[in-house]
């Protein structure tokens, strides 16, 4: 009896580890996340290849050092009337080249471009990291909000069903008609609509999460009941201020302007003269030369001017391409600042709202109680009737989805908010994920 007891004790620790392991808070899953989400990676790699594009515009503009060495071996053959001459000529020839461009618009605007571009990933790439956050905490609070409309469904589901069960004992008992009980059968075959409609949102709400974080969600970390939901302070123009100057999307695409307005300059001076200095050194031994002494070094010190007459109008049709991108590019800035002015204020509204709303809710939701309360006793003693019951029934379950969408339509909204104004942070993470209870 004892070994079957430890054995028992085993199992079940072993069974409580299991549900530990599988259990999974908000930094668990972002983790996942972090490792997982193809678009961060996007982000770094595109940071990374632009760093090699500044480079490449940095090289244009240093020393061009270039080295040629030949060994040849050239035969002459000279025919006279009486008889022919046959010359070898074996030989080297070495050349080294050394060029520096001392003016040239081009290479310069090039380089400024490239910073530029530089500056607006390195946004985005804050910008994918922001993202990020964003989306775990959304996609993880849309299963629990999930789960609970689920859970809230059934839970209807059961007691609707135990009034069936009383309906038709009383019906049995001929206290009751026949509509009465077709009634409850009715109001149970449409709430078992709606569990099914729940449980389609909730498997989408499991997949879009799972698409996030590559691995499928299990044991999720619940909402505790006893978190204080404080509204935004502040004016909302002042944080649209801050948007404004703190999101990484704006700060990308002012780099992305400043950038096509390099491009416009960087095509505009390919029509100037381009000034570079040039060294030369010569030491050849080739062909007839290696028969001549004595031999013969040649070096060549220069200064080339090169300036650019006509080239088709390739040029011209640049500029003008590289002006209506700067055009295109301003336009889009301006289209992301109103976008961004819009999320801003309806994330902070929405937020203040869903505290509005969570307060209304709790007083609905124990009112709603109260009633249904009222309308069962009244039901025993023949003063309501079935249907008052199952609408009160009806109110106070509807009263609890809605407290339950409101508390996380807050959550979401603020991390929207916070999105939004471009203060998003790990730490935002970590004071929602102390929101969450173990399983």
């Amino acid at each position: 009896m004892k070994i079957k007891k430890i054995k028992r004790v085993l199992l079940i620790t072993a069974l409580l580890q299991i549900n530990t392991a599988f259990g999974e808070d908000l930094l668990t899953v972002y983790q996942q996340a972090l490792e997982a989400d193809p678009e961060l990676k996007s982000a770094a790699i595109k940071l990374d290849m632009v760093a090699a594009q500044k480079g490449q515009a940095i090289g244009e503009m240093l020393p061009q050092v270039t080295a040629n060495a030949n060994w040849s071996e050239n035969n002459q053959r000279q025919h006279f009337r009486d008889r022919s001459l046959t010359n070898d000529y074996k030989g080297t020839r070495y050349v080294l080249s050394v060029n520096q461009s001392l003016i040239d618009f081009a290479k310069f605007w090039n380089w400024r471009r490239a910073q530029e571009i530089e500056n607006q990933y390195t946004a985005e790439n804050t910008e994918a990291q922001h993202a990020l956050i964003h989306n775990v905490v959304e996609k993880y609070f849309e299963v629990l909000e999930a789960e609970d409309q689920m859970r809230f469904y059934q839970n209807e589901e059961q007691a609707t069903e135990k009034k069936l069960e009383q309906v038709k004992k009383q019906y049995a008992k001929q206290l009751l008609k026949i509509t009465d009980l077709y009634e409850v059968e009715a109001r149970l075959d449409q709430i078992k609509a709606s569990e099914i409609e729940a449980e389609t949102i909730l498997i989408k709400a499991k997949e879009s999460l799972r698409a996030l974080t590559n691995a499928s969600p299990s044991g999720l970390f619940k909402l505790r009941e006893d978190i204080d939901y404080i509204p935004l302070e502040g004016a909302l123009e002042d944080w649209i201020a801050v948007a404004k100057s703190e999101n990484p999307t704006l700060a990308a695409q002012i780099s992305a302007i400043a950038a096509a307005s390099n491009e416009v300059a960087m095509q505009k001076s390919k029509h100037l003269p381009v000034v570079d200095l040039q060294f030369n050194y010569y030491d050849t031994d080739t062909g007839y030369q290696s028969s001549q002494q004595p031999k013969t070094e040649v070096q060549v010190a220069a200064i080339n001017v090169t300036v650019p007459i006509f080239s088709g109008g390739v040029t011209t049709q640049k500029t003008h391409e590289a002006q209506h991108r700067l055009a295109l590019t301003e336009n889009e800035n301006e289209a992301k600042i109103r976008a961004l002015v819009k999320e801003t204020s309806d994330a902070f509204l929405s937020s203040n709202a869903s505290v509005r709303r969570i307060n209304a809710s709790l007083k609905a939701v124990e009112s709603s109680s109260k009633s249904r309360e009222a309308k069962e006793k009244g039901f025993k003693y023949g003063v309501e009737t079935i249907s008052d019951v199952l609408d009160a029934q009806q109110s106070e379950f509807k009263a609890g989805r809605d407290l339950s969408q409101a508390k996380y339509s807050y959550i979401k909204n603020r991390i929207r908010f916070m999105h939004a104004i471009g203060m998003i942070s790990e730490e935002n993470l970590q004071e929602i994920n102390g929101w969450l209870q173990k399983p």
